[in-house]
């Protein structure tokens, strides 16, 4: 595929910003999509700079026409749709179940499952009337293994694999792949807010064989490749990267 045309959500930051420096230096056309203006130009100039066509249109998507619109100017603006990530995404508020709301179970889940509902609906309406198309949706290691203080971002993440496998089933006539990435623990601020300091990290690094925190690029390596035509008959998987963590 040339020059194709990805969309991003959730990119100003941690793995989602790294893929899109990623696709960037692949020469995608990118649009980059978050809340914030500021970050989102920011990043857009840093895109650009690097020789890539790349705009920013703010988006939440935990709104439905926010993602309505996101998706229509994307192909507005390039014509179509190739790839999307949704990357968008909360740890909420980790702690025990015991402490857990129906305020922090729906701040959660807004954004990691309804906002990945809402972005595949019209990301797929696009793809399939183009016959072509692959979207990455992100997961966790702790969407299949779960985790002490991560109920709740667990939960949530178990039902973002379920979703991509049901997804995928349903469109895989129609020329257009869907997956998901289940990172383990990765160098983001995301862990740096679940960890909740150095000696969090440290712990959560001895978890797997090769004893250490991911980096964001090793994620987004790993996006690029599921998302390639050398991957194309891959689809409804749930790629673990995670140093080894599931491997038990």
């Amino acid at each position: 595929m040339t020059e194709p045309v990805v969309l991003i959500t959730g990119a100003l930051t941690g793995i989602a910003r790294a893929t899109a420096l990623a696709f960037a230096a692949k020469g995608a056309r990118i649009v980059a999509s978050g809340r914030h203006d500021e970050a989102g130009l920011a990043l857009v100039d840093e895109l650009r700079a690097s020789g890539a066509e790349a705009e920013f249109i703010r988006a939440d998507v935990r709104h439905e026409d926010d993602v309505r619109m996101l998706v229509e100017k994307t192909v507005q603006r390039f014509g179509r749709l190739d790839i999307a990530v949704n990357a968008a995404g909360t740890e909420g508020t980790p702690g025990p179940a015991t402490e857990q709301t129906a305020e922090t179970y729906a701040a959660t889940f807004d954004t990691n499952v309804l906002g990945t509902i809402l972005s595949m609906k019209y990301e797929l309406r696009v793809m399939q009337l183009q016959g072509s198309g692959s979207i990455v949706n992100i997961s966790s290691s702790f969407g299949h293994e779960g985790g002490a203080g991560a109920s709740i971002y667990a939960a949530s993440k178990h039902a973002v694999e379920g979703l991509t496998k049901s997804v995928a089933i349903e469109v895989g006539a129609s020329g257009v792949r869907v997956n998901a990435i289940a990172p383990g623990p990765i160098d983001t601020g995301m862990l740096d807010r679940f960890a909740g300091g150095a000696d969090g990290k440290a712990r959560l690094a001895t978890l797997n064989p090769q004893k250490r925190i991911g980096k964001p690029d090793e994620i987004a390596r790993a996006i690029l490749f599921v998302t390639s035509d050398d991957s194309s008959f891959i689809t409804g998987h749930i790629l673990n990267v995670d140093g080894g963590k599931s491997a038990g």
